[in-house]
């Protein structure tokens, strides 16, 4: 688990954050003890985005750039990681934040939890979040989102699928953890390859789609997971997984 711990700053995606969250991301990731990833936080705001004192003009080009391209790196380093990583939300996820929990592979939030990307109203559109709310939600959602900086409820984040599940709050780390143990049951080799699959395929046409994940069918079927786990079916047995 890895927790953003500055509440008293909204847990801001400061650079010294982002270079923090890209170091945990990182950490121990080809060990086969990890499994899944779980990006949590402290206090009353999930994150808030970027912190706003590294974008003013006393502060040259050079510097906004290299917050942007940092947290753009983040955020593609999710979906380009082996395991899983899930977003546990409770509380307000805002700009750069909310495209965090869009950029993760699962999003549990408490019923508490809201969903905004206000940049339009300081006069700093959300650019860079809207890459991963358009992957996330229906394009009209996405731009009102974007047009209006006016907040999802976790419902109608829920209703329209930047989340996959809302919990009451006493009950969001007893269903991330649920989530959590049955990726655990899994080979982390064949997560690997289907999450990799996933994204590969979810922006190629539907022919090219099926064209490439049949031949990752027939790769699945070589590694020794994927012998093992049809021969376990088959023999009505647990499957023992090498990993």
């Amino acid at each position: 688990t890895i927790v953003l711990n500055n509440p008293r700053r909204r847990n801001a995606l400061s650079l010294p954050l982002l270079r923090c969250l890209r170091q945990d991301l990182l950490h121990d990731v080809k060990s086969r003890e990890l499994r899944v990833i779980v990006i949590a936080a402290e206090g009353p705001v999930f994150c808030s985005g970027h912190d706003l004192k590294e974008l003013s003009s006393e502060d040259d080009v050079k510097h906004h750039s290299q917050i942007f391209e940092l947290c753009a790196e983040v955020m593609t380093l999710i979906q380009k990681l082996p395991v899983p990583v899930i977003a546990k939300v409770n509380g307000l996820a805002t700009a750069a934040g909310c495209q965090l929990v869009a950029s993760c592979d699962i999003a549990v939030a408490s019923e508490k939890s809201q969903f905004a990307t206000p940049g339009v109203n300081i006069g700093l559109f959300c650019s860079t979040p809207g890459v991963a709310l358009g992957r996330s939600l229906p394009r009209k959602v996405a731009l009102e989102m974007l047009f209006t900086g006016e907040p999802l409820s976790a419902q109608e984040a829920l209703m329209h699928g930047l989340i996959s599940k809302v919990v009451p709050e006493d009950k969001l780390e007893e269903e991330t953890m649920k989530i959590s143990h049955k990726i655990c049951e899994s080979s982390k080799s064949v997560l690997a390859l289907g999450k990799a699959t996933f994204y590969r395929q979810i922006t190629q046409d539907l022919d090219t789609a099926y064209k490439m994940t049949t031949q990752v069918m027939v790769d699945n079927l070589t590694l020794r997971d994927g012998q093992e786990g049809i021969e376990a079916f088959i023999q009505k047995r647990k499957p023992v997984w090498s990993h």
